[in-house]
């Protein structure tokens, strides 16, 4: 495996973990979500002990957005200066984080650091936070059915991820299409990514350094031609080189018939890297998704099936 020389990236940016009684909130930074989902969610928080509100523009409408640039982003920004709010759920994904991934209140968040869980277009702003700032957030959210109700394996990854501080090894699931892209060898480093799309949206302005990272990839509604022209950009533009694994998680396809070409096509940009990968991992928007700590040191080995991520 080459030598992996590590980026100037911002020093690791952690977070309290949770306790029973503390505030948490919920804000819509991009797309608006269901009412009726979302207030299950809560529920379940408040039944691990936790106190939730929401932001003023949570269940806003405005054209493809949950409000304005303006609005979501206020509500975000006073979620991260409120002291009594210690951890940030985003409601869902959909589109418009991008948009203002760039106008978050850094010196505040870094003064006060606390998580923000999401994922799909919430990567983007994952990736300002870490490229700024290097603070850790988590991929996921409190997942559902129709009726609100928690999945119970991912709401207790979660739990853990928000209360404790152990280590949580993820074990790659055959029956996932990435897993045939999975290699041989290990790989240490910070991980670093989410939705693939996003990543690629990022890139240039707000993609923090990759290099000697392990590079969490997965995306929803693979067509060949966006999955083709985002991976172009990220290997063009360089954002490939030097990291030193993949976690591959769920690649969701319309027409789950063309996985297989798909896979390939993925496979076609990431094996010609040298280095080992790992498909197959339970992230994303597929059946039973986990959260995951972003930013933070993880152990990625092929042979085993297991991405270990530190607290």
């Amino acid at each position: 495996m080459p030598e992996i020389i590590m980026a100037n990236r911002a020093p690791v940016l952690a977070f309290a973990r949770l306790t029973p009684g503390d505030r948490v909130r919920f804000v819509s930074p991009a797309s608006t979500p269901d009412r009726e989902a979302c207030l299950a969610r809560a529920a379940v928080l408040e039944a691990w002990g936790l106190r939730v509100d929401f932001g003023p523009h949570a269940f806003a409408e405005h054209g493809w957005y949950a409000g304005t640039d303006d609005q979501r982003l206020d509500d975000l920004n006073q979620a991260f200066r409120d002291p009594e709010i210690r951890a940030i759920f985003a409601t869902r994904g959909g589109r418009g984080s991008y948009r203002i991934a760039d106008r978050l209140d850094f010196d505040a968040i870094r003064r006060d650091p606390k998580p923000l869980i999401g994922f799909s277009d919430i990567t983007a702003l994952h990736m300002s936070l870490l490229d700024r700032l290097g603070l850790c957030g988590i991929h996921g959210a409190l997942y559902g059915d129709g009726e609100g109700q928690d999945e119970p394996d991912n709401s207790a990854v979660l739990r853990q991820i928000l209360f404790g501080s152990e280590e949580i090894t993820y074990e790659a699931r055959e029956a996932e299409a990435t897993h045939g892209l999975t290699t041989s060898g290990q790989a240490t480093g910070p991980l670093i990514g989410g939705n693939m799309e996003t990543l690629a949206t990022m890139a240039g302005w707000a993609l923090p350094p990759l290099e000697g990272a392990i590079l969490l990839l997965e995306a929803v509604d693979c067509m060949p031609g966006l999955t083709d022209r985002t991976l172009t950009l990220l290997t063009k533009g360089g954002h490939l080189d030097g990291i030193a694994g993949v976690a591959v998680g769920q690649f969701t396809l319309k027409s789950p018939e063309k996985a297989a070409k798909i896979v390939k096509l993925v496979g076609d940009y990431l094996r010609p890297l040298g280095i080992p990968i790992l498909g197959g991992l339970p992230f994303g928007h597929g059946k039973r998704p986990l959260s995951v700590l972003l930013g933070t040191m993880a152990t990625l080995d092929a042979e085993a099936g297991t991405l270990r991520v530190s607290a």
